[in-house]
């Protein structure tokens, strides 16, 4: 009898952790892209260029490449069925920087920490001319890879950010993000001593409504490359332009990005998303 026990007792056991098992391989996976991923991760996936990105990346006699890179990064909690802000950087062209070494170096951190998922989109390679329509470009392909893997993301909120001539740069992603259907719910300018951002408004034509982004300006008080007094100068022609919500903080450091202000910046365009 008591041998019989103890095998009923193993076999319910073998059956709980089968059980168990088969439910977590029956659990489905995250995928972005085709590529699969845990939450928590940074995932790297190869997605298409339509008609529009395409003619964009040509420009300045680029050779199109067969696929953008998209670069995802997201909070350990982070569930595709909910609503994310998503934060979007642009880079600079100066050092071969990419999309993604933003992301990565400046504010996957600090957006993660502040329940943001943060995306890029880069070409397989360098650009031989590394133009702002290369960068609108492989953005924009990101972003169409993010609609297509989740359901819903389409709605999601956008954020954009630029660093030094990134800053001037996402003056221009940031209108095009905008024309090309999304919720652009901020632009985080820093380091940036010139306003692109009024030009790509003029330009680009998203619409009215592009006056009321929240736009948050940066800097730092011993910044020899953007002065504050530059910096001061960018927020106050991007308020003559016409943009209503219009903030810039200042910090003690030089020509970088600040954490903290990176992360008032996030938590006031997300207060004004609600």
């Amino acid at each position: 009898m008591l041998n019989r026990l103890l095998f009923v007792g193993k076999l319910i056991v073998a059956l709980n952790v089968l059980s168990l098992f088969s439910a977590e391989s029956a659990a489905p996976s995250l995928n972005f892209s085709g590529t699969s991923f845990a939450p928590g991760s940074t995932v790297e996936a190869n997605v298409p260029l339509n008609a529009q990105e395409k003619s964009l990346a040509a420009q300045g006699g680029n050779t199109v490449p067969p696929n953008a890179v998209a670069t995802l990064a997201t909070p350990a909690n982070f569930d595709p069925r909910k609503s994310w802000p998503v934060l979007v950087p642009c880079s600079t062209s100066d050092f071969k920087r990419q999309n993604r070494d933003d992301l990565a170096d400046f504010y996957r951190r600090v957006g993660l920490a502040d329940g943001w998922v943060l995306l890029a989109g880069d070409g397989p390679q360098h650009a031989r001319s590394d133009t702002v329509a290369w960068r609108e470009a492989m953005t924009l392909a990101a972003i169409d890879a993010l609609h297509r893997s989740f359901s819903g993301s389409d709605k999601w909120p956008v954020a954009c950010a630029g660093f030094s001539g990134g800053g001037k740069g996402v003056g221009y992603v940031a209108p095009m993000v905008a024309k090309s259907g999304c919720r652009v719910s901020g632009i985080y300018v820093t380091g940036a001593n010139e306003d692109h951002l009024s030009d790509g408004y003029t330009r680009i034509r998203p619409g009215a409504d592009f006056l009321t982004t929240p736009i948050y300006v940066a800097a730092g008080r011993d910044d020899r490359i953007a002065t504050v007094e530059q910096q001061y100068n960018v927020a106050g022609s991007i308020k003559r332009t016409g943009f209503q919500r219009v903030r810039i903080g200042t910090f003690h450091g030089g020509h970088e990005v600040n954490d903290a202000q990176t992360s008032i910046a996030l938590r006031w365009f997300r207060e004004l998303t609600k």
